[in-house]
């Protein structure tokens, strides 16, 4: 399937050579745990279990922490209206369409392919948004299904997720375990760990940079189908300017998932953290959509793309 979503050749770049070289880690990982623990078969049963269920039940997991629930057009006229719309210019299939009762303005696509796929909005955006801004903001989200990067993101983010959990699985046990374990399991448990980790952070910063470029794809991609790139930029400020406000206390919970959504879920000082941000820098993103808008200004009819 080939919508009308701009294609773009160094995403798909990207996404190849980021799916390779977290392939060679996935194995190596998987090769280091087997030779630690010795059981082979738990190792590999065990990861491709995780595997096979955060690929098949991804779009249900993040629903559920992020407390959204799928809505009828009777309930969302106007957003189903406006999914319908874009589908049909885009040429693909209808995704689930989901809404989020949080005040955090947000959006995010969520699926293993566009067959499968959710997009699901928080109350608090439809609540700021004119209606060519949520145009602009489901256009970003759909373009995420149709390169189908929704996917590769993950997939990616699996190894990062199981090296985590056993780095503080192994932290704990030997914290609240240690007295009664020998020597050469102390050391099994450390290995454990140092690859463990090692692994977090090489897949850590592998997907970090292919999220930032992506969000550049999808606000490109977007900007292209509705024509409106100003009205994505318009967007993009709003919702930036009114999530700085929130607490980041209350963003806590959001800011796991913040690879996945149209803008970070960051607090007012995020500091270093932005430096190992899932998104560019909002200025970055005007200034593309400030360049795509003079450049349909010039080489486009009046009504877009």
């Amino acid at each position: 399937m080939h919508s009308r979503f701009r294609s773009d050749r160094r995403l798909t770049t990207r996404m190849g050579i980021t799916l390779f070289l977290l392939g060679l880690l996935y194995v190596g990982f998987v090769a280091a745990l087997i030779v630690l623990l010795r059981s082979w078969v738990l190792v590999v049963v065990v990861a491709a279990g995780l595997l096979g269920a955060q690929y098949w039940f991804s779009d249900r997991i993040a629903l559920y922490a992020m407390r959204g629930r799928v809505v009828e057009r009777e309930e969302f006229p106007e957003l189903h209206g406006v999914v319908d719309r874009l589908c049909a210019m885009a040429d693909m299939p209808k995704p689930v369409v989901a809404v989020s009762d949080m005040d955090m303005p947000n959006a995010f696509a969520t699926g293993r392919n566009p067959d499968h796929a959710v997009v699901c909005v928080t109350t608090g955006l439809l609540r700021r948004l004119e209606p060519a801004e949520l145009e602009g903001v489901l256009a970003h989200e759909l373009s995420h299904v149709a390169h189908k990067d929704v996917a590769v993101i993950t997939v990616a983010s699996f190894l990062g997720v199981i090296a985590g959990l056993i780095v503080r699985f192994a932290f704990y046990s030997q914290l609240f375990g240690g007295g009664r374990r020998d020597q050469n399991t102390a050391v099994i448990f450390a290995a454990v760990m140092g690859v463990s980790a090692a692994v977090y952070a090489l897949s850590f910063l592998l997907i970090r940079a292919l999220s930032r470029y992506r969000e550049l794809a999808a606000d490109r991609a977007a900007a292209l189908l509705t024509g409106r790139p100003s009205a994505l930029a318009s967007a993009l400020t709003k919702v930036s300017g009114d999530i700085a406000r929130i607490p980041t206390k209350d963003l806590r919970t959001a800011q796991a998932f913040n690879a996945f959504y149209f803008t970070p879920a960051l607090g007012r000082e995020p500091g270093v953290a932005r430096l190992f941000s899932t998104h560019p820098s909002l200025e970055q993103r005007l200034d593309q959509l400030g360049r795509i808008s003079a450049e349909l200004g010039e080489a486009a009819a009046p009504g877009g793309v």
